[in-house]
């Protein structure tokens, strides 16, 4: 039985309104909690590539001076 056997002859509103709530109200918890971890992950990676750009920045600017 395929997807489109199941939702055959449903109103529209049940097909893109309740079921897209229901899956938010059953799983909302998990979804936000895996976008909060890739969320973090790419601001980590953004934080690293700018402390690294800034440390040879500064290596560079220093070393070049003496």
């Amino acid at each position: 039985m395929a997807t489109k056997d199941i939702f055959q002859g449903l109103p529209w509103w049940v097909i893109w309104v309740a079921v897209p709530l229901l899956v938010l109200a059953v799983f909302g918890g998990l979804i936000l909690h895996v976008v909060g971890i890739v969320i973090g992950l790419v601001f980590k990676a953004l934080l690293l590539v700018a402390l690294v750009g800034g440390l040879i920045y500064l290596v560079r600017k220093f070393s070049s001076s003496s």
